[in-house]
């Protein structure tokens, strides 16, 4: 890393960034450490982008990404206005941190063990946080995320499923947040929600405090064009715009609104890998508590498991020696568990040879 330079802002010298999982050059890799789709987009989408090319690069895209929101609407039972897209649901998540929980110094609530990104954007806009340790079985303590006494809070955040745990919150929890704070925004991350957790953009027409925020990169499979949403009721959604309009017009691109509208099309092949993703998931599972781990409950696209006998970051090295990637986590609480994507069955029966042999 380079060292600071005079000519930096005073809050740039206190910016601690977020540091992405492994993107590796080597070919041949079993890539199960950063959460991508082992399964490729609908065909659809090609097709889709192909069709843009041919139409022009020359022009600007739509600023208002109209037919993808039209189709993300339709999708989920919603009117256009409540619908918010942007470059990747980190954009989404970057607008929403600065639309509303800059509150005058109150602390935003946000659970320990979470996203790491959420902290690094309190650090980018001086947001103060409230930091509320997970419960035993490292789930998110609902009741546990109230403001203190006697004290403002900016609003809450949590990721459901968890990351990096892949615990989810039921319906009931989330609306138990949103009644606890309904003067605040509820900002519910569901990046992994469509690998078995419970939906909240059915809540979105009865919490005006409630915002959703989806990616496609996990379920549809679009990692690779950095695509996000948001969902909440159209002042919500108006204040979006306001700061991605004051930050830059033209977010998405022409080819990314065009491949994203057909990923929300083709429902049946949507359907379809998400379903294989969960069945790979189940059976990773069992096979890795056959192996001596402790495996969480997951109902996203990866499992976190530990083995009480061997120190994660020692499997996690001699993994990486045989060619397969996972991710491990130098924090508390955490340490000695690793997060393991779920790939193709190809893959998982590699990590699982690679595992059997570092156990022998």
């Amino acid at each position: 890393m380079l060292s600071p330079s005079p000519f930096w802002s005073p809050r740039v010298h206190g910016l601690v960034p977020y540091v992405p999982g492994e993107q590796p050059r080597l070919a041949n890799l079993v890539k199960l450490n950063t959460n991508e789709n082992p399964y490729p987009p609908s065909p659809r989408v090609a097709a889709a982008i192909q069709a843009a090319v041919q139409q022009g690069l020359q022009l600007y895209p739509d600023p208002d990404s109209t037919l993808l929101r039209q189709a993300v609407a339709a999708h989920h039972g919603l009117a256009a206005d409540q619908v918010f897209v942007g470059n990747g649901s980190d954009e989404v998540l970057a607008h929403a941190f600065f639309a509303f929980f800059q509150q005058r110094g109150a602390p935003l609530l946000l659970p320990d063990v979470t996203y790491s990104f959420y902290q690094v954007y309190c650090g980018l806009y001086g947001i103060p946080m409230e930091v509320v340790p997970l419960a035993d079985g490292l789930r998110v303590d609902v009741e546990a995320l109230v403001a203190p006494a006697g004290v403002e809070v900016a609003g809450v955040v949590i990721a459901n499923p968890n990351a990096p745990t892949g615990i989810g919150l039921p319906l009931a929890s989330i609306e138990r947040l949103l009644q606890m704070h309904p003067g605040r925004v509820v900002l519910v991350d569901e990046a992994y929600v469509d690998f078995g957790g419970e939906n909240a953009v059915g809540l979105v027409a009865q919490y005006p405090n409630l915002l959703v925020v989806h990616t496609l990169s996990k379920s549809r499979a679009l990692a690779g064009l950095r695509v996000g949403v948001a969902f909440g009721q159209s002042p919500l959604i108006d204040a979006l715009e306001r700061v991605k309009n004051s930050f830059n017009s033209y977010p998405l691109d022409r080819l990314a609104q065009a491949g994203a509208t057909a990923a929300y099309e083709d429902r049946a092949y949507f359907d379809e890998k998400r379903a294989a993703v969960m069945h790979s998931r189940e059976g990773l599972s069992l096979q890795l508590e056959d192996l001596g781990f402790e495996v969480l409950p997951s109902q996203a696209n990866f499992v976190f498991a530990r083995h009480p006998s061997h120190d994660a970051a020692g499997l996690a090295a001699r993994l990486r020696e045989r060619g397969v990637l996972v991710r491990h986590f130098r924090q508390p609480r955490i340490a000695q568990y690793l997060r393991i994507s779920i790939g193709t069955p190809q893959q998982c029966d590699a990590l699982l040879q690679a595992l059997s042999e570092i156990l022998r």
